[in-house]
């Protein structure tokens, strides 16, 4: 068992398979069949869906991290391609058949401890209350997919639910801790997670708006002049973590232990898989976005 608390023990063995839906080719049916133009727009679409038609801003205040104009560009004229239900119905459809090609040659670890997994980890989400939680909310609304057809897909809801849980419990903290969007992805580069070159890109802030985020945070000493972290800033990007982990507890509060040492054994030959053969990245930013590439592109 690692020394990482209980809460962060649960995100990172959830966020591998929650990352289905984002980094294998399937999803790009979006694009290649409904006819939405870009990946992000896609993105924006499917994962705000559980909210509903819901407008650009709406979505950059939960997803935390976006400049506004970035979500603009497709939303919310992509309602007029694919609608709420429709984008959740072929995302689902999409991690179903990716997961299906990626364990094709490894059925035992497809099968195996799939469903005991998918059990725990819907007994320490399901029913946790949303409070002020609109992403994970709007999740929290959706059908369980069949137990028995797809104990894979129950076992990709349940991380969703879990990953939603976390991200909006992060905002909630980020927030608390008077670190704004763009300042967040600043602090994101100084921890070495990215760079300013990568991150803009996939954010879409401008060079403005991220010197002002530098300069508000080196005024604050969280970052010297270079945008290098500063032990200061360390220090509160750890208060914030642990923030984070306070407000996503009970989800580990429910399994203890036990439950989370249950998970890792389940797991870990999924995570073999979907992290090698299967080309899920192991961390953020994907090497292959640093350099450059569409995030569904390897």
């Amino acid at each position: 068992m690692s020394k990482l608390s209980l809460a962060r023990q649960i995100a990172a063995l959830v966020n591998p398979i929650h990352n289905v839906s984002y980094y294998t080719p399937e999803i790009r049916v979006f694009n290649d069949e409904l006819g939405v133009k870009g990946w992000w727009t896609a993105y924006f679409a499917y994962r705000s869906a559980p909210m509903g038609r819901v407008e650009p801003e709406v979505i950059a205040s939960c997803f935390y991290g976006f400049a506004p104009r970035m979500i603009r560009r497709g939303v919310p004229e992509v309602w007029e391609r694919v609608d709420p239900q429709q984008a959740l119905d072929v995302r689902l459809d999409a991690v179903d058949r990716a997961w299906r090609r990626i364990f094709a040659d490894a059925p035992a670890v497809a099968s195996e401890g799939v469903a005991e997994a998918a059990s725990l980890l819907r007994r320490s989400i399901e029913g946790v209350d949303a409070g002020a939680r609109p992403l994970y909310a709007g999740h929290t609304t959706l059908p369980w997919p069949d137990r028995d057809a797809a104990p894979h897909l129950q076992l990709w809801h349940a991380c969703t639910l879990l990953r939603e849980h976390r991200g909006d419990s992060h905002t909630l903290a980020l927030a608390a801790a008077e670190v704004d969007p763009v300042q967040c992805q600043v602090l994101m580069a100084a921890r070495g997670h990215g760079n300013k070159t990568t991150l803009q890109k996939i954010r879409g802030w401008n060079d403005d708006e991220w010197d002002g985020a530098v300069r508000a945070l080196h005024l604050r000493g969280w970052v010297h002049a270079d945008g290098t972290m500063t032990p200061q800033g360390r220090e509160g990007r750890r208060a914030i973590e642990e923030h984070t982990d306070s407000l996503a507890a009970e989800p580990a509060r429910r399994l203890g232990v036990a439950g989370v040492q249950r998970l890792e054994q389940l797991l870990g030959p999924v995570h073999e898989v979907l992290l090698g053969p299967g080309g899920i990245p192991g961390v953020w930013p994907p090497p292959h976005v640093v350099e450059g590439k569409d995030p569904s592109e390897r």
